[in-house]
C-alpha cells in the first residue's frame, strides 16, 4: 500500500485503498502510512492560516441536505478573502449555483471573521465524493479537504415479510373487517418465545424461474405482487453492455513514482481504428513526454518522466465510444540524507545548522524546542538559506537565549541538533608592565586584549583615574594606553585596568626616580654644528609622507648646553600664528624651563634624542602636518646658538574631483576634471584614466604614458552602453587612489536631420509644419524637436516652445502679418541636437483663400444600410480657408431630429446615429459654405431590419408524390428587397420541420419526394439582406398523400414547342463614368436554342481584347470594361443570333475624366 502527497497539500492512499477495499487492516495500514509519510507528529502536515473553522466530513441521506461551514479569521489580511469550493481536482462549484446547490456569506465585524456556508439541497449518488475548500488573500493560502458519502433510503425491515406488502390504513395493525386480534396476539407471544430461523425470500426468488414467482408469493404469504415483481426488477443487476469497439479497456486507475514513465494500453475490435488521448478532457498531442504506440489493435501511451501535473483523469477515445482511467502520482517521502550536528559556540559568534535532503526543492520546516521558525515570527535574527539539496539555519549574533533544541522535518523524516551558547573569555594579548621613570619624564602604561569592543577603567591605588591635561587615556583597536607626562613624586603608585564586564584586571607600579646631579658652570660657548645644503640662507629637508626623517645635529659647549626644538616660530612670512607648535625641551635637572615639554625622549612619534654632543630630531612616518620651519636652540651660560631649517613633506596626489562627460558620440565621449586639491607637494605630471561597462566589476586602462591635460576624448565605445570613467592624478612620489566615478553615460550619435519638412497651413498670425523623423536615429532615440524660425535675410533664430515637442507637427504662432520667415526643425536626444532641416523658401504670413471642398469618402458614395438598432457614425472630411460652416439636411429639410447629432471641426464634421431606426432612412445632404461658395454632398441612408412572414400561403394541388404551394410577398419587406423564401415541411406523425428549398425567389414551388399516407403542412419564411422572417407563414391547408391503385392512367403528353427567337428583356441603359474606375454594362436575353452573344463598340466586334470581359450567367449579359480611358467611350451594342432569328440593344457609354467631375460638384 502507497500514499503520496498531491498538489493541493492533501494526503491520498492508492487507488486500491479508494476504491472499496475497505477492510479494517486496510484501513489501519492507510492510517499508518499517513503518519509514516508525515512523521511522528501528524499535525506537523497541517496548513498553518487562515481557517478557525474547517468543514468536516460526513454521511447524508439521499434525499436529505447536507450543510457545510467554513470560518476564515481575517485580522491580518490586508484584503478581503476569497473562497472556493471545489469537487474533485479541479470542478468549481461555484459555477453550478442554482437549486440543488447554495451559498451564503457572512461576516462579523466584531471578531473579523468571514463565515462560508454551502449547502447541498436533497442529496443524490452525484454528489458523494471527495470537496476541498481553499480560501486564498493576495500573498496567503489556505485549503483544506473533506469527503462527502451518500446512503440510500433505508426501508423499515419487519421481521415477517408479511407485513412488508400488508395493506396500510390510519388504524392499527389489527383494524379491519375480520378481527382476529385476539388470535394474533397470542401467535406474537408465541413467536417471540420461540422464534423461527428467518428466511431470506428475496434470495429464493433471484433464483427462481419466473413462472415459479406465483408459487413463492403464496407460500410466504405475499399479496402484493405488482409490488413484488418492481421490487424485484431492482434488485437485478445488469449486465455491463459490451463495448464494440474496445476489445480490452483501460484499468481503472493507475500509479506511478514521480520521475518513472507508465504506459497505458488498450486493444480495439479494428486495427485500423484511429484513437485520441485526452488528458482532463484536453487532447495530448505527441511529444517527447507523450510517446503514441500502435502495434496490431494495441494502442499504448506512454508518459515520460512523470511528475504532479500528469496525476490527472485520462481518456482514450475510438469514434463515439470512450474508456476512463486516473494516474496517481505517487510523490516518494524526502527522507534526510545528512543529519544536523550539534554546535558549540560563544556570544556573538554566527551559528549555522545544515541539513541535506534526498530531493531538490523539497519543504523543510525548522522549529526550536517545539515553537516553528518562519520569516515573520523570527525578524532579523534567523535567516533560511537553500542551496540545491541543502537547507541551511544561520543564527547571526548567538546569545544566550538562543539555547536550545533545533529540529528540521520534512515529510520523511527529522534530525534535530543542540545549540549550546557560552560567554565569551576576554584573552590579555600583551599585559602592562612596572615602569621606573624620572622626574617630568613620560610615563605610558599599555596593555592589549582579543576584543576590540572592549572598554575599561584605570585605577590608582584602587581609585579611578581622572584625565587632565597630564594625564591621557586613549583606546585604539585592541590597545589601551595610561599616558602620564611630567611625572611627579606624586604620581607613584600601583596602577590597574579592569575591563567592563569581565572579571578581569592587569596590574603594574610606577616607581618614581630621583637623581641628583651637581652642576659646575663651564665657559664654553653652545655651537651648532649643522651640514646640510641651503637655499637663501634656509636649509630644506624633504620627506616622503609615510617614511621615517632623522635629523642629527652636532652640538658643543661646556657646560652642556640647553637643546630647544621649536616649530613655527620664526617661519618666514605672514601667517606665523596660525602654524601648530610642536616643542621638545632638554635640560639639565635643577633648571627653569623656557617653554613646556611637549615630547618626552624617547616616546611618541614626532621626538627628540639627545647624547652628549648629539641631537637627533625624529618624525616616526612623516604627516602633512609635519611640514614647516622649525628652529633648534641651543644656551648654557655662556651664550646660546641658533639655527633653522624647513621640513618639507611630500606626498602622493589627492585624487581628481568632478570627473563628468561633457558630450558623448556615436562611439566617443569627451571626459574632463579638475586637478586634485593637494599635489602631494611635488607638481603633477599627469593623469592615467580608467573605464568600465556599467554594472560590471572590470576595469579598463585607457593610456599607459602619462596625459598632461584635464580633458580626455575616449574612443572605441560601443554605442547604447552605459560607461564610467575613474581618474588616477601621477607626480613624482606616485599615483594618488582613483577618483570617484563618474556619473554613468552612454555614447550616443546625434540623429540625422528631419525629413520632408512642409508647411501644412498658414494663417494671419500661425504657420503649421509637418516633417518626418530622421532617417537614421541610433540607439538614443528621439527626445524630442525644436522648432525656431527668423526673419528672411537675418540669421538670429528664435526657438518657437520651450520643452521638445513631442510630435512630428507643430503650429508655430504669434508670427508678424505679411512677414517672411524662415523654418527650420532640429531633433534632439541625450548626444545632442541633429544637422536641422530648413525650408527652402521664405513663407509669407498671410491666411489663404481656399475653395470648399467635401472629400467624400468612397464607401459613402453608394448606398449605406444599416440595420435597425447598430450605430451609425460618419466622418467627413473637408477642406476649405477660412474655416468653412457645415449644415446637414435631409431630403431637402435642414436637419432637425434630435435622435441625430452632428459635430463639425476645422477640417471634418461627424455625423452620428446611437440607434439607427427605419425613420432614418433617406438622402442626407452635406453643405459646407465659405462667404458665397458652397459644396454639398448626398448620402443616401437604408435602415432596414428582417421581413415580415409571408401570407396567404396555401396548398394548391397535390398529385402523386408532390404538392403545389403559392403564397404572396410579406406586408412589411423590412425596408428591403426580399431575396428569396425558405420552405420547410412537417408530417402530421412526426411534427419534425425539415427545409425543403432555400433562396427560393418565386412566391410558390412544388415540393417533391413526399410519402404516401402522410399529411403534411407547410410555412415559408422570406429573406432579406438581414437574414429570415422571425415567424413563418404556414399553409392554412394540409397536403395528404393518399394511396391510389397500382395502375396509372396518365394523360396523353403533349410536348410544348419552346423554341423561341432571341428577345431582349432589359435593355442596355446608357452610363456616364469617371475615368479610370472599372465599370460595366448589363442586359437580359432570353431563346431557345441558346443563342449566340456578340458585343460591339462602334459597330466593331470586340474580340479577344484582355481590357474586356464577358459574362453570361443564366441569360444575364454583363460586359466588364476594366479602367476605361477617354478612348473607351463610345456607343456600344449587345447582339444575340440563333437559328430562329436575332435581336440587338444598344447604349452610349461616355467617359470622363476628374476634373470634369470636380466641376460638376462645383456647380
Amino acid at each position: 500500500m502507497w500514499s503520496w502527497r498531491w498538489s493541493d497539500g492533501s494526503i491520498r492512499q492508492s487507488p486500491r485503498c479508494q476504491r472499496g477495499q475497505t477492510a479494517a487492516q486496510d484501513d489501519s495500514d492507510a492510517t499508518t502510512t499517513a503518519e509514516a509519510v508525515l512523521g511522528e507528529d501528524p499535525q506537523l502536515s497541517e496548513l498553518t492560516g487562515l481557517f478557525v473553522l474547517k468543514p468536516e466530513s460526513t454521511t447524508v441521506t439521499q434525499g436529505k441536505d447536507a450543510m457545510f461551514v467554513a470560518k476564515v479569521d481575517s485580522s491580518t489580511l490586508m484584503r478581503k478573502p476569497t473562497l472556493k469550493w471545489l469537487k474533485g481536482k479541479w470542478l468549481d462549484l461555484g459555477s453550478k449555483a442554482g437549486k440543488h446547490l447554495q451559498f451564503k456569506e457572512s461576516y462579523d465585524r466584531s471578531t473579523k471573521v468571514y463565515t462560508y456556508e454551502m449547502c447541498i439541497i436533497k442529496a443524490v449518488d452525484g454528489d458523494a465524493g471527495g470537496y476541498r475548500c481553499e480560501v486564498t488573500s493576495k500573498d496567503k493560502c489556505d485549503s483544506c479537504t473533506f469527503e462527502v458519502s451518500v446512503q440510500a433510503v433505508q426501508e423499515e425491515q419487519q421481521d415477517n415479510i408479511l407485513e412488508a406488502f400488508k395493506r396500510s390504513g390510519d388504524a392499527d395493525e389489527d383494524a379491519g373487517d375480520l378481527d382476529f386480534s385476539a388470535l394474533l396476539k397470542k401467535r406474537q407471544k408465541k413467536q417471540q418465545a420461540a422464534p423461527k430461523e428467518e428466511v431470506d425470500v428475496w434470495d429464493i426468488l433471484k433464483a427462481a424461474k419466473p413462472c415459479d414467482y406465483e408459487k413463492i408469493a403464496f407460500e410466504y404469504g405475499i399479496t402484493d405482487l405488482r409490488g413484488m415483481l418492481k421490487r424485484l426488477k431492482k434488485m437485478k443487476t445488469v449486465e455491463p453492455k459490451k463495448s464494440d469497439a474496445f476489445l480490452r479497456k483501460l484499468e481503472p486507475a493507475y500509479s506511478v513514482n514521480k520521475g518513472k514513465k507508465i504506459q497505458l494500453s488498450v486493444e480495439v475490435a479494428d486495427s485500423n481504428t484511429p484513437v485520441k488521448w485526452l488528458k482532463n478532457g484536453q487532447e495530448i498531442k505527441p511529444s517527447a513526454k507523450y510517446v503514441f504506440e500502435s502495434v496490431g489493435n494495441k494502442r499504448t501511451l506512454t508518459i515520460n518522466k512523470c511528475n504532479l501535473s500528469d496525476d490527472a483523469a485520462y481518456e482514450c477515445v475510438v469514434g463515439e465510444e470512450k474508456c476512463f482511467t486516473e494516474v496517481f502520482v505517487k510523490e516518494p517521502p524526502v527522507t534526510i540524507t545528512k543529519l544536523l550536528d550539534d554546535v558549540h559556540t560563544v556570544v556573538g559568534e554566527k551559528v549555522e545548522f545544515e541539513v541535506e535532503v534526498s530531493e531538490e526543492g523539497a519543504h523543510v520546516k525548522w522549529m526550536k524546542d517545539g515553537v516553528e521558525l518562519t520569516k515573520d515570527s523570527a525578524a532579523s535574527k534567523y535567516r533560511f538559506k537553500k542551496d540545491g539539496k541543502k537547507h541551511i539555519l544561520i543564527i547571526n549574533d548567538a546569545s544566550t537565549e538562543d539555547v536550545g533544541t533545533y529540529y528540521a522535518f520534512t515529510n520523511g523524516g527529522e534530525s534535530k541538533a543542540e545549540l549550546e551558547v557560552e560567554e565569551k573569555e576576554l584573552q590579555v594579548l600583551q599585559s602592562i608592565a612596572d615602569l621606573t621613570v624620572k622626574a617630568s619624564e613620560q610615563a605610558v602604561f599599555k596593555c592589549e586584549v582579543s576584543d576590540e569592543k572592549v572598554t575599561g577603567k584605570w585605577l590608582k591605588d584602587g581609585v579611578e583615574v581622572k584625565p587632565s591635561d597630564r594625564i591621557r587615556m586613549t583606546h585604539v583597536g585592541r590597545t589601551h594606553k595610561l599616558t602620564i607626562s611630567d611625572v611627579k613624586p606624586s604620581d607613584q603608585g600601583d596602577y590597574t585596568f579592569v575591563p567592563d564586564g569581565y572579571a578581569l584586571s592587569l596590574s603594574a607600579k610606577l616607581n618614581f626616580l630621583e637623581i641628583k646631579i651637581d652642576y659646575v658652570p663651564r665657559q664654553d660657548p653652545p655651537k651648532i654644528h649643522l651640514d646640510t645644503s641651503g637655499t637663501g640662507g634656509q636649509n630644506i629637508i624633504t620627506v616622503v609622507a609615510g617614511n621615517k626623517l632623522r635629523f642629527d645635529v652636532e652640538i658643543s659647549g661646556d657646560p652642556p648646553p640647553v637643546v630647544c626644538w621649536k616649530k613655527g616660530d620664526k617661519v618666514r612670512g605672514a601667517g606665523a600664528g596660525r602654524l601648530a607648535r610642536h616643542v621638545a625641551w632638554f635640560q639639565r635637572p635643577g633648571d627653569t624651563p623656557l617653554r613646556p615639554q611637549a615630547v618626552s625622549e624617547s616616546e611618541g612619534r614626532v621626538r627628540v634624542e639627545t647624547r652628549k654632543t648629539l641631537s637627533s630630531f625624529v618624525i616616526q612616518g612623516a604627516e602633512k602636518g609635519d611640514e614647516g620651519l622649525y628652529s633648534l636652540t641651543v644656551a648654557n651660560p655662556a651664550g646660546e646658538d641658533q639655527a633653522e631649517l624647513f621640513v618639507k613633506v611630500v606626498d602622493v596626489p589627492d585624487p581628481p574631483e568632478n570627473v563628468k562627460c561633457t558630450s558623448v558620440g556615436e562611439d566617443c565621449a569627451t571626459v574632463t576634471w579638475d586637478p586634485p586639491a593637494f599635489d602631494g607637494g611635488v607638481p603633477i605630471k599627469g593623469y592615467l584614466m580608467e573605464r568600465k561597462k556599467m554594472g560590471s566589476s572590470r576595469w579598463t586602462k585607457l593610456n599607459f604614458d602619462v596625459y598632461e591635460s584635464t580633458t580626455y576624448e575616449a574612443k572605441k565605445m560601443i554605442e547604447g552602453v552605459l560607461y564610467e570613467m575613474r581618474v588616477f592624478a601621477v607626480n613624482g612620489i606616485g599615483i594618488s587612489q582613483p577618483s570617484a566615478n563618474s556619473k554613468p553615460f552612454m555614447p550616443i550619435a546625434p540623429t540625422s536631420e528631419p525629413t520632408r519638412l512642409t508647411v501644412e497651413d498658414v494663417t494671419d498670425s500661425t504657420c503649421a509644419l509637418r516633417w518626418l523623423p530622421p532617417e537614421k536615429v541610433g540607439a538614443g532615440g528621439i527626445d524630442g524637436y525644436i522648432i525656431e524660425y527668423c526673419p528672411e535675410g537675418s540669421d538670429q533664430w528664435v526657438q518657437a516652445h520651450q520643452e521638445p515637442v513631442e510630435k512630428n507637427q507643430y503650429r508655430v504662432k504669434g508670427l508678424p502679418v505679411g512677414e517672411k520667415m524662415l523654418f527650420r526643425v532640429v531633433a534632439v536626444n541625450i548626444a545632442g541636437r541633429s544637422p536641422p532641416a530648413t525650408l527652402a523658401q521664405a513663407v509669407t504670413i498671410r491666411e489663404i483663400m481656399e475653395h470648399p471642398k467635401i472629400r467624400l469618402p468612397r464607401h459613402l458614395r453608394t448606398r449605406l444600410v444599416r440595420i435597425v438598432g447598430e450605430k451609425v457614425n460618419l466622418v467627413i472630411p473637408f477642406q476649405g480657408k477660412p474655416r468653412p460652416v457645415a449644415m446637414w439636411s435631409k431630403d431637402g429639410v435642414p436637419l432637425e431630429d434630435r435622435s441625430v447629432g452632428t459635430r463639425s471641426s476645422d477640417v471634418d464634421t461627424i455625423f452620428f446615429i446611437r440607434s439607427a431606426d427605419r425613420n432614418h432612412s433617406g438622402k442626407y445632404t452635406l453643405s459646407v459654405q465659405i462667404e458665397n461658395m458652397v459644396d454639398s454632398a448626398d448620402i443616401h441612408i437604408q435602415v432596414v431590419e428582417k421581413p415580415g412572414p409571408p401570407i396567404a400561403v396555401h396548398v394548391t394541388e397535390v398529385w402523386g408524390f408532390n404538392a403545389s404551394l403559392e403564397w404572396k410577398p410579406p406586408k412589411d419587406d423590412g425596408n428591403s428587397e426580399i431575396i428569396g423564401y425558405t420552405i420547410q415541411k412537417a408530417d402530421s406523425k412526426t411534427k419534425e420541420w425539415f427545409t425543403v428549398y432555400e433562396h427560393n425567389r418565386r412566391p410558390g414551388c412544388t415540393v417533391s419526394d413526399l410519402i404516401m399516407g402522410n399529411e403534411y403542412s407547410f410555412r415559408v419564411f422570406s429573406e432579406n439582406i438581414c437574414g429570415l422572417s422571425e415567424e413563418p407563414g404556414v399553409s392554412k391547408n394540409t397536403a395528404i398523400v393518399r394511396k391510389t391503385g397500382l395502375e396509372c392512367n396518365p394523360c396523353p403528353f403533349k410536348e410544348k414547342d419552346r423554341n423561341t427567337s432571341p428577345k431582349f428583356t432589359a435593355p442596355l441603359v446608357d452610363r456616364s463614368v469617371v475615368a479610370g474606375y472599372t465599370t460595366t454594362i448589363s442586359c437580359a436575353v432570353r431563346g431557345y436554342p441558346k443563342p449566340k452573344i456578340i458585343w460591339m463598340k462602334n459597330k466593331m466586334i470586340i474580340g479577344e481584347d484582355p481590357k474586356f470581359m464577358t459574362l453570361n450567367h443564366q441569360g444575364v449579359l454583363t460586359l466588364n470594361i476594366r479602367k476605361p480611358g477617354l478612348y473607351d467611350g463610345g456607343r456600344y451594342s449587345c447582339k444575340a443570333v440563333n437559328a430562329l432569328g436575332e435581336d440587338e440593344v444598344e447604349c452610349k457609354l461616355e467617359v470622363r475624366n476628374t476634373q470634369e467631375k470636380g466641376g460638376e460638384a462645383k456647380k
